[in-house]
């Protein structure tokens, strides 16, 4: 993969090319070099190349007409490939491919990226200088030509990182989030690109294949259009607007529904009243920013329709990143739960089969993003409680009702080693223990009142996460989910166990209810690994062309803007 950074010393391969080629040039005279023949002119340029290209490989930052050159590691080996010919420019002018780049780079903006962080100022002020040379009758010149093949290069490897594999590493901005690590060379896409004269296919071809990165590049041409035209208007602090209430500002909240969709007929002369049509409208709104479905104004729906539409862009785009970070490949069928929607959903053919509720991890606990491989699940599970939640969860509950042990069917053993012998927790005197000395081992019996429910499904990874059912079925009613310790709840167990298990003759779902009202527990292999991505998108575009916001629980969306708007530092 191609990323800024500083590439390979080759001062050998480069100076012996290089004084060939000066040995060419050498007799001419200073003032002459403007006038030289193309043959020679085009020597000229090359040896110009060599020179800048040795400080590229020389120099931890190289500057190039005002430029800084972040492909300091792939460009050598680009032009070493070439002989060090110049790869858009020849001694008569550009070459179509540099205006084809050029107008690739113009529209990165429709990637949710900006044309200017592709050098696109100086390229088409090198371009505009060499097309009124040549209108002149004038030969190029040898140095701005080198600057243009190279920043032309520069902006090619550049842009094309950033569709390949996005502009920002998430791991540098989340410490639970583990990246996608693509490869490829950058500098042979290029160079095949050059010799099939497909500049913006072969660039087109880097961006993310995924149907749902292409809606919501459709989704962004249409909230620039509503930026141009004034976004919408915002509707005004006050009472709780429901169904039977008149109020002025109604007529405000009819027009913003209006613009964006949700109110698409309106009766003649209700413009104050909360109708039945604009009950529906807000539905409609609440349904696609996550809030409760009551069809009230509160105060939530009211700061979700408040939201400027340039935050809305941002969001929009934020989320297109979000696609470059992930696999090209998401599997022909597998698990997909997007954290920030509380929503999971089961793919298989690019067809949704199975979706559900799903509890993630509280802010201070986070569901990390990461993809896994589902090999097994565990009916009638036992819970070994992890430590952290041991001592911050259960202990004060411990200190606090004795009989708290009991009741929930929670063990204690004397340590964490397999062997660890069974001790009667009234033996332990729990004022005195904390984060320092807690040493036991609390392990939850199978059963109704277990944290993990009926059935476990394991995707073993270096978080120790995974999806399992669980008793409190009344946190499902919560429009926002993030009350786990990490790992996801899911609100039908049954559902995705019987559709996981379903090409095994042996289970059926009569058969998993047999098994679970048992209290036995017992692990499952699956008869098919299944892929699992835990993803965040707090902005998406569904099928049927609906544009979804989310509240960012985990406030990722603000370390991410930060970052993207991060520009290169000036030379």
């Amino acid at each position: 993969m191609f990323f800024p950074g500083k590439g390979p010393k080759r001062p050998c391969t480069l100076w012996v090319l290089l004084l060939s080629l000066l040995s060419i040039v050498a007799a001419v005279p200073a003032s002459n070099l403007q006038a030289l023949p193309a043959e020679n002119l085009a020597a000229n340029i090359r040896s110009r190349l060599l020179m800048k290209l040795d400080e590229v490989t020389s120099q931890p930052r190289f500057v190039c007409h005002g430029e800084i050159i972040c492909g300091s590691l792939a460009i050598p080996r680009f032009y070493e490939r070439r002989r060090f010919e110049p790869a858009w420019v020849t001694a008569t002018g550009p070459r179509p491919e540099a205006t084809a780049l050029v107008e690739a780079i113009k529209l990165a903006d429709r990637q949710g990226l900006r044309p200017e962080d592709y050098h696109l100022r100086s390229i088409e002020k090198l371009l505009a200088e060499s097309t009124a040379r040549q209108s002149e009758g004038k030969s190029l010149e040898a140095e701005h030509v080198a600057e243009l093949d190279l920043l032309l290069t520069d902006a090619f490897l550049l842009y094309g990182s950033h569709l390949l594999a996005g502009r920002v590493n998430p791991e540098t901005i989340h410490s639970e989030w583990l990246a996608f690590n693509r490869t490829a060379d950058l500098a042979a896409i290029l160079q095949e690109a050059l010799t099939s004269h497909k500049i913006q296919e072969t660039l087109a071809q880097l961006a993310p294949p995924h149907a749902g990165y292409k809606r919501l590049q459709q989704a962004l041409l249409k909230y620039r259009q509503l930026e141009r035209q004034g976004g919408w208007p915002l509707v005004a602090k006050g009472a709780t607007l429901k169904k039977g209430v008149k109020d002025a500002r109604i007529s405000t909240l009819r027009l913003r529904l209006a613009i964006t969709g949700d109110l698409t007929s309106a009766l003649p002369g209700q413009q104050t009243l909360f109708d039945d049509v604009l009950e529906e409208a807000v539905i409609r709104f609440q349904k696609r920013n996550g809030l409760t479905e009551d069809g009230i104004v509160g105060r939530r729906t009211l700061a979700a329709l408040n939201v400027p539409v340039q935050q809305r862009l941002r969001m929009l785009e934020m989320n297109m990143e979000r696609w470059r970070w992930i696999s090209r490949d998401l599997g022909r069928k597998y698990i997909l739960v997007n954290i920030a929607s509380f929503r999971a959903e089961v793919i298989e053919d690019h067809q949704q089969v199975l979706t559900s509720k799903v509890v993630v991890g509280r802010p201070f606990r986070r569901t990390p993003v990461f993809s896994g491989m589902m090999t097994y699940l565990v009916f009638n599970p036992t819970w070994n409680i992890p430590q952290v939640i041991a001592v911050k969860d259960i202990l004060p509950k411990v200190r606090q009702d004795p009989q708290y042990l009991a009741r929930q069917r929670i063990q204690v053993f004397q340590s964490w080693q397999e062997d660890a012998p069974q001790i009667d927790p009234t033996t332990v005197d729990w004022r005195l223990l904390n984060s320092h000395n807690f040493r036991y081992r609390l392990v939850q019996k199978p059963g109704p009142l277990n944290a993990l429910g009926r059935v476990k499904f394991m995707f073993p990874n270096k978080f120790s996460v995974y999806l399992h059912d669980t008793p409190a079925q009344g946190l499902f009613k919560n429009a926002r989910r993030g009350f786990s310790s990490g790992c996801i709840r899911i609100a039908k167990p049954i559902e995705l166990a019987t559709y996981l298990l379903r090409d095994d003759p042996n289970w059926s779902r009569q058969k998993i209810l047999e098994v679970l009202a048992s209290n036995r527990t017992l692990a499952v292999r699956l008869p098919e690994p299944m892929p699992v991505h835990l993803l965040y998108w707090t902005a998406w575009v569904d099928k049927e062309g609906v544009v979804n916001f989310r509240y960012d629980i985990y406030g990722r969306d603000a370390i991410l803007e930060k970052a993207l708007e991060e520009r290169p530092p000036r030379p």
